[in-house]
């Protein structure tokens, strides 16, 4: 927000406070609003505090003719919806919520203090528009932007919190409002994942269409699974790297000329170029689901879904693929054939290497006038003859360089690359005049040589942003929260999606969504800054990150892939593809999650399935584990729905979380082993059984109410985390909380239950965490986009800390013949403990079906008889007569510790068998 004003007014009074800076206005952003004709006033003194910083006269024209009666009138649910992007996006960097500060400690917190310039919503509005005592006037929202949000801060945070701040909105208040004929001009619809700077290639799923291609067509109802389209003729390229051409800043979203590169089949599957890139469609872009994106502007020309080189031994373009249920073919072509081994990024441009065969090539591509295109190769090692196709017959095409020649077969224009003969080689191509082609390449110097962009160039991100550390007070378990750069000069949109640790810990490296890999300074200090550079970008939807041998491993949809810096300036120069074996489609839902290594240095990490759809590829929600070398990838479990992260336990085995779903009747926290098959029927491969006898059963069904959607687990395995040291973790994206699991094994049977961490919840959904090894804390990463309630901001960096003094949670929990004990952290005060009155016991079933979850059925409330306390007052035994088996048992408690404060919680758990009374 503050950084939108700055870009429109040019005297600013900053203050410092506390180390964080507040920025005053002063009458300057009357020029703004009104297309900056006004003379801008000389700064005058600071305004005192109950003062407005502009007068009325300052503003906008139509701000005199306000409907505000109609403006009030719309605070409805809607209306609330959109207030709570607006708070996301404007308010909540400064303000925070109620669980966590915002970043300028002055900022009003609406849940506690007083409203000094009113309570009503006009004398809000007044507030947010012409600015008062620290707060600047909020020169970039419409009117309707600003009741919006002002309805969410009255219903999210006042009314319930803070009610004697609460102003009841009635008609006669309505009708005492300035009377108006406009509700001021229409908000502009805020497209993020279009302002933002990716870098000069991106890469992800992409359609090729022309501009008049028809819809989509994608199956979006009916009963589950839902049918298959028929898209054999649809040109995707499933591991496309797109790349920007032309010059200029902004990145490839900012571009008007670009080339597809898909590294499954090492062709160019189009060149297009206008503006726009492409249509922006996609779960992690524009927040729609079951979409993909498709390229838009002018498509000069395309290459089909085939092979971009013979296969070097047979000389044949025939595709050798796997083939789905839906005759579309995935995956990459065999290594022997072909194999993409990465990217250079040097001076803004983009060189691709593979291999064909033995040979190895560098590709690189420039656009030149009249919308030609240029791709320069140099190709080395290859011992035998190879072939490629360059583009459709159509095309015109111009070779330029030694090595190859150039020819005409079977509507497609084929490069022959000589045996034993290196080539330096350009072709120049195009849909316009065959003659300026020829020109174009005539008068052009020899083709490069591309050995040159391989040893490291320039940095091309120098800025280094700083962000405090906003540090908790309390004891127990409190949370620091470590500011991300919001404002940055990319427009990053600042998700994280991993973390793991450098130099011991000292520094850290933190992926995001959106592409980008982040390197972190001064992370274990108390209070900041924190020092971040940005050290990569364009990758495909990064949603692990791991350190082997100091080496950074980023799992990303499309790839593991290993930075490389080959200067030494901090910047990513070499994005290696360490491996690239699994197979992608276009849909949505099917995300690598996770990334994790063995003390083989083997990885592990698992893929999702499709969402209401049978699996099209072997890989669809799998656990997948990458041989040390990377030469080998192999499925070692099957069965998940959504399984977003992998933990690696000491013995080999595996604990891999999954989301309600179809087959899933409740979040399920699954003990994985080799071979074992987890309850997705719509899964590649799944058995004829359908029953619950077919499958693995969970450690532990979590119910809704507790988390709709479990991120990755994690051992305590810190010696600096005080009483839960040991402990097994769960983080929730669903609610943005963090769960400890507590396992139950005997004989066969593998149960558990969780309880809640008492932290303040997190803004945003949670999935990565990691423990620093030095300063033994937990280090935590969240993002919100699909199926999580925590949406008030968009991304997080926590660092959940143990502050000392006794903590009062459950640590284990057992099911035995007669009854449940549970064993605290911390003493409980006898008299309570002991009073059966304080607990409440309730029992549920579910059915698990293909129906999307289950309702809850056969509820029931267990008596307990008595309880007995053991003599460490820290465990107790709850006798309960009628205790049987279950999928879900919930364990209330209302307790009291030696000191008389309260102890409240509840444990929810699963029964699959009652263990021996000890």
């Amino acid at each position: 927000m503050v950084k939108a004003c700055l870009r429109y007014h040019h005297q600013i009074r900053t203050l410092v406070l506390a180390g964080y800076r507040a920025i005053l206005f002063t009458g300057l952003a009357a020029a703004a609003l009104a297309g900056c004709t006004r003379t801008v006033p000389e700064p005058g003194p600071t305004p005192a505090a109950g003062t407005y910083l502009l007068d009325a006269a300052s503003l906008p024209g139509y701000e005199a003719r306000l409907d505000h009666a109609g403006l009030a009138e719309r605070l409805s649910e809607e209306f609330y919806h959109q207030g709570v992007a607006v708070y996301r996006r404007a308010c909540f960097s400064c303000h925070g919520n109620i669980e966590q500060p915002g970043s300028i400690p002055h900022s009003r917190q609406f849940w506690t203090e007083p409203l000094q310039g009113g309570t009503d919503p006009y004398s809000m509005y007044q507030t947010l528009t012409r600015g008062r005592g620290l707060m600047p006037p909020q020169v970039s929202l419409t009117p309707r932007e600003k009741y919006a949000v002002i309805g969410f801060i009255r219903e999210e945070f006042i009314r319930e919190h803070n009610p004697a701040q609460y102003f009841e909105v009635t008609k006669a208040w309505l009708a005492s409002l300035p009377k108006g004929d406009t509700l001021g001009p229409r908000p502009v619809r805020q497209r993020p994942w279009k302002a933002m700077d990716y870098g000069n290639f991106l890469m992800r799923t992409y359609e090729v269409a022309p501009a008049d291609a028809r819809p989509k067509g994608i199956t979006r109802r009916g009963p589950s699974p839902l049918k298959n389209e028929d898209f054999r003729d649809r040109n995707f390229a499933y591991k496309g790297i797109a790349i920007r051409l032309d010059d200029g800043p902004g990145g490839v979203a900012a571009g008007n000329a670009f080339v597809l590169f898909d590294h499954d089949l090492m062709r160019v599957a189009a060149f297009w170029t206008g503006e726009g890139f492409i249509d922006w469609e996609d779960i992690l872009l524009d927040d729609q689901h079951n979409v993909f994106p498709r390229i838009v502007g002018n498509l000069e020309f395309e290459n089909p879904v085939t092979p971009g080189w013979a296969d070097p031994e047979t000389g044949s373009f025939e595709d050798p693929r796997f083939r789905a249920v839906d005759g579309r073919q995935f995956g990459p072509l065999p290594r022997a054939w072909t194999q993409y081994r990465g990217l250079y990024h040097h001076s803004g441009q983009i060189i691709v290497r593979y291999t064909v065969g033995r040979a190895t090539v560098l590709e690189k591509f420039d656009v030149h006038e009249g919308n030609v295109l240029r791709r320069t190769l140099n190709l080395e090692g290859g011992g035998i003859p190879l072939q490629m196709r360059v583009a459709p017959e159509h095309v015109s095409v111009v070779q330029q360089g030694h090595g190859a020649s150039l020819g005409v077969e079977n509507g497609y224009h084929i490069a022959r690359f000589e045996a034993d003969t290196p080539a330096r080689v350009a072709f120049w191509m195009g849909t316009g005049n065959a003659e300026r082609i020829h020109a174009q390449a005539a008068s052009s110097a020899a083709p490069e040589d591309l050995a040159q962009y391989t040893h490291g160039g320039p940095m091309q991100y120098d800025s280094v942003l700083t962000t405090p550390i906003l540090r908790a007070e309390g004891t127990g378990y409190v949370t620091d929260v470590l500011t991300l750069p919001q404002d940055n000069p990319w427009r990053s949109r600042m998700r994280p999606t991993g973390i793991d640790f450098l130099e011991g810990g000292k520094e850290a490296v933190v992926t995001t969504i959106d592409g980008e890999v982040w390197r972190l300074e001064g992370i274990t200090t108390k209070a900041g800054p924190v020092r971040w550079h940005r050290i990569a970008t364009g990758l495909f939807q990064p949603l692990g990150v791991k350190v082997r041998d100091g080496d950074i491993y980023v799992g990303c949809r499309d790839q593991i892939a290993v930075l490389r810096d080959l200067n030494g300036d901090g910047e990513i120069d070499y994005y290696e593809a360490f491996n690239t074996d699994h197979q992608v489609t276009e849909h949505f839902h099917e995300f690598a999650m996770g990334l994790q290594a063995d003390d083989a240095g083997n990885f592990y990490y698992a893929k999702s399935a499709r969402h209401a759809r049978t699996s099209l590829v072997p890989q669809h929600g799998t656990l997948i584990r990458v041989s040390s070398d990377g030469k080998r990838s192999d499925i070692i479990a099957h069965g998940f729905r959504a399984a977003n992260g992998v933990l690696l336990n000491d013995d080999g085995s595996f604990v891999v979380t999954d989301q309600e779903g179809h087959w899933n009747p409740m979040n399920r926290v699954n003990w994985v082993e080799e071979g074992g098959f987890y309850g997705n029927m719509f899964g590649y491969g799944a058995p004829a059984d359908s029953t619950d006898e077919g499958m693995i059963s969970p450690l532990v069904w979590i119910d809704s109410k507790y988390d709709r959607s479990p991120a990755e687990l994690l051992w305590a395995n810190s010696t600096r985390w005080g009483p839960l040291e040991g402990q097994l973790l769960s983080l929730s994206y669903g609610y943005g909380k963090v769960f400890v699991v507590m396992p139950q094994f005997f004989g066969s049977v593998r149960q558990a239950a969780i309880v809640e961490l008492p932290v303040p919840q997190f803004p945003t959904g949670i999935q990565r965490g990691r423990f620093n090894p030095l300063d033994g804390q937990l280090y935590i990463t969240g993002m919100s986009a699909w199926a999580t309630n925590q949406m008030i901001q968009v991304g997080g960096l926590y660092r959940v800390r143990y502050a000392g003094g006794p903590v009062h949670l459950p640590v284990a929990f057992e099911a035995l013949q007669s009854g449940i004990r549970l064993t605290f952290a911390a003493r409980l005060d006898d008299e309570s403990a002991s009073d059966p009155s304080r607990y409440t016991v309730t029992t549920w079933e579910l059915e698990r079906s293909r129906r999307y979850g289950s309702a809850r059925h056969d509820t029931k409330v267990l008596a307990v008889d008595h309880v007995t306390i053991a003599v460490d007052d820290r465990s107790v035994m709850l006798h309960i007569p009628e205790i049987v088996p279950t999928w879900v048992v919930e364990v209330r408690y209302s307790l009291e510790d030696p000191g008389g404060e309260p102890v409240h919680g509840a444990v929810q758990g699963t029964i699959y068998a009652l263990a021996p009374d000890s």
